[in-house]
């Protein structure tokens, strides 16, 4: 029987009865530690009122956070070239190294030169293993035949690291008041755990049908340079009709978890009365959505198309956050739970329309990089916007205006993905499990 004439929803059955080779699990297990211990930044929660507390103005803060987003944009090309030529397990290493001495800054240096120095540092830390450790991940299970494991591990390591930061966030508070610096210098042990983890990676193997398609082409490390790599990537891109939409369509899943969970949960919070003590433990519900959606895409998967459950769950995550701006306290804090479980269930399932997007190829790092770049130069200019809404006492406005500028994104890359459907590059092949 050919594979399209099974449904979704039987291949998907079919394969969570598939147990990983033992080297697969091992590499699953190791990268769930490391994702974990990367992304647990202890300071998250309290990071806004750390900077108010050490002289900061909301302008200089959110200057910040665009600077850093721009920063991001810089670096995402050439750290994808440095994770296709020196290799992505390398790269995730030296990332670790780089966040371990980022979350030290604020330390010795509690300014805005410090902080500066710090989100940049981050930037560069994030730019190195944004794209590197999903292709990693991709190119590992593929090369041994277990690419259908990979949305589950995508969630799964997801889900760990966000579990983590549930039993870790309500306890910041108290070690404040034992240790002002104390979520900085927890975080930067943390990343050192990561470290350990990328360390202990095995090599990827090499795919045969990448061999077959790319004939004798030597790898990016060898003998290629940057501009040929730019260019060898780049047309992958444009070869592709579906990947170019696909990326647009990521930006409206990350721009609003990004802005949401790092840019405006504090604001919005001290907006509707709740004190700084309890943030933490709002945050910790919200991630407790997260997880349990990171952790369970099948709920989701198998009904529709991949790129149809992508749209539709971040529709759902505009409109929770426009209704945050009608509600008290308390509805604000089940609004933003919905909007977790929404950004959970969305996250892995775009993390793999994009990769199966990408055909077999050695720069799939720096192609991941590119929908990086997309992704925060958008979320720079909506930090920008964001400061400027606080400073104007306009949150609310800017909550609505922020559902209906993702709307209308969704029904623009809708539009193009149809015509490229129609013209018979169909991103069906994307939505496969």
């Amino acid at each position: 029987m050919p594979l399209s004439s099974v449904s979704p929803r039987s291949r998907l059955r079919g394969k969570r009865r598939v147990r990983p080779p033992a080297a697969v699990l091992r590499v699953i297990r190791l990268n769930n530690g490391f994702q974990l211990l990367f992304n647990l930044l202890w300071w998250m929660p309290v990071f806004y009122q750390y900077q108010k507390q050490a002289g900061l103005s909301d302008s200089q803060i959110f200057g910040i956070q665009s600077i850093y987003y721009v920063a991001f944009c810089l670096l995402e090309v050439p750290t994808g070239f440095i994770a296709d030529r020196i290799g992505q397990r390398r790269c995730m290493q030296l990332g670790a190294a780089v966040m371990t001495a980022a979350n030290l800054l604020p330390v010795f240096r509690p300014s805005f030169t410090g902080f500066l120095a710090h989100f940049l540092a981050i930037a560069a830390a994030r730019s190195l293993v944004s794209g590197a450790s999903s292709a990693y991940l991709y190119e590992y299970l593929h090369g041994h035949g277990a690419g259908e494991h990979y949305v589950q591990a995508e969630g799964t390591a997801r889900a760990l690291g966000l579990w983590a930061k549930i039993a870790c966030w309500p306890l910041v508070g108290l070690l404040m008041q034992v240790r002002h610096e104390a979520p900085y210098v927890l975080t930067a042990v943390s990343v050192l755990g990561s470290l350990a983890c990328a360390a202990a990676l095995p090599a990827v193997p090499v795919r045969p049908a990448a061999a077959g398609r790319h004939g004798a082409a030597p790898p990016p490390g060898e003998g290629v340079g940057l501009l040929d790599s730019a260019r060898q990537a780049f047309k992958v891109l444009r070869g592709s009709r579906a990947l170019g939409p696909l990326m647009v369509q990521g930006v409206a899943v990350f721009t609003l978890a990004r802005i949401c969970q790092v840019n405006l949960f504090q604001p919005l919070l001290l907006e509707k009365d709740l004190p700084v003590a309890d943030h933490g433990t709002v945050l910790s519900a919200m991630t407790v959505a997260e997880a349990v959606g990171s952790a369970r895409t099948n709920w989701v998967r198998g009904r529709v198309s991949d790129t149809a459950v992508v749209s539709a769950l971040s529709v759902v995550m505009a409109l929770t956050l426009a209704a945050t701006a009608w509600s008290g306290a308390l509805g604000t804090v089940a609004w933003l739970c919905v909007f977790a479980a929404a950004a959970g269930l969305a996250y892995p399932v775009q993390r793999n329309l994009i990769n199966a997007a990408i055909p077999p190829t050695p720069y799939r790092a720096t192609l991941l990089s590119v929908e990086s770049i997309i992704d925060r130069g958008v979320c720079a200019l909506v930090a920008l916007a964001v400061g400027a809404y606080l400073a104007a006492d306009r949150l609310d406005a800017l909550l609505v205006h922020a559902a209906a500028g993702t709307c209308v994104l969704l029904l623009v890359v809708g539009v193009a993905l149809r015509r490229v459907a129609r013209a018979g590059a169909s991103p069906a092949a994307a939505d496969r499990p």
